[in-house]
């Protein structure tokens, strides 16, 4: 009998790869990586249309950067895909010397849009994002609230309108997380000057990737406990062996051990970024619970009502 075999299919990348100067010479440094997604109008099978513009253009010019500095190229009429930019990003950091905790993305136009697409699709991956004259959807930008972001936009853009960085400007502000450049002046090219601007790359290298910290546990952890719910979704906390777990109805009620991070945060564990947020209202106690796990939800704590008499 005849089985069933195991086979695997690979997509061809091409990319520009660029190593700093001293990357030969050190061989033990680990390098920030600088990932730029080009626009629509450079796809193709031609590498040399990706020098147009963005670091691959300074590269060419013989600017030096201090990152290893990735481009890839999208075939004609393709666009960018989150999992194909991750699958190439595991792959140059599994062959290169990369710094993990510092590992940057930028694009611009549609570019820009995949820059959004891909951090809101993998948040964990990046220190710093600088989407140019793009856009994307503000009700998953809570997914890069821990990442900061530097939008740049060209006020007189006819093919992207500003409208769509300020959306997703508006949606990540409060977070505090977030810079937005508009070029009074510009069309839509809003890169040349964003690129040229070396405050850019110093910017990206003042970051590193976020990671929860555990501090010690609150003083009565007891003040949590509790049931919180809505029309959607629902969470038990309680205390078992001196810790506070919480059970979430979207996670098929897997109990899960919360450690504390700062200011009434929680999170479940180092490596992701799923986090509880407890919301206090005066000196009521905690009377609410933000939930970001694979959904952003504002959850309301049962009140025990008296027995009528």
């Amino acid at each position: 009998m005849i089985g069933q075999t195991e086979h695997r299919y690979a997509k061809e990348i091409k990319y520009l790869l660029y190593l700093p100067e001293a990357y030969t010479s050190d061989p033990t440094t680990k390098w920030p990586l600088l990932f730029f997604l080009h626009g629509a109008g450079e796809r193709g099978d031609d590498l040399q249309l990706v020098k147009i513009h963005g670091p691959p253009k300074l590269l060419e010019a013989g600017e030096k950067l201090p990152f290893i500095v990735v481009s890839p190229q999208v075939p004609t009429n393709e666009r960018w895909l989150p999992d194909l930019v991750v699958c190439l990003l595991k792959d140059i950091i599994q062959k290169h010397r990369v710094d993990e905790d510092r590992v940057y993305l930028t694009g611009l136009s549609m570019g820009g849009y995949g820059t959004w697409e891909t951090a809101m699709r993998y948040p964990e991956l990046f220190a710093a994002i600088a989407p140019i004259c793009g856009g994307g959807d503000p009700s998953t930008a809570w997914k890069i609230r821990h990442t900061p972001t530097w939008i740049f936009h060209g006020a007189k853009d006819p093919i992207v309108s500003i409208k769509n960085s300020e959306i997703m400007s508006d949606a990540l502000t409060q977070f505090r997380n977030v810079q937005f450049i508009v070029y009074p002046e510009a069309e839509h090219d809003s890169w040349t000057d964003t690129y040229s601007n070396k405050e850019l790359y110093r910017w990206f290298l003042s970051h590193q990737r976020f990671k929860h910290v555990e501090t010690s546990m609150p003083h009565e952890p007891e003040r949590y406990i509790g049931t919180y719910s809505n029309d959607r979704n629902s969470a038990k906390v309680y205390l078992k062996d001196g810790k506070l777990n919480i059970s979430l109805a979207t996670n098929a009620n897997r109990e899960q051990t919360l450690k504390s991070s700062h200011n009434n945060a929680f999170f479940f564990n180092e490596l992701t970024l799923s986090e509880v947020d407890f919301i206090r209202e005066k000196d009521r106690g905690y009377d609410a619970l933000l939930v970001y796990d694979r959904q952003f939800d504002l959850l309301k704590k049962r009140r025990k009502t008296k027995p009528k008499v």
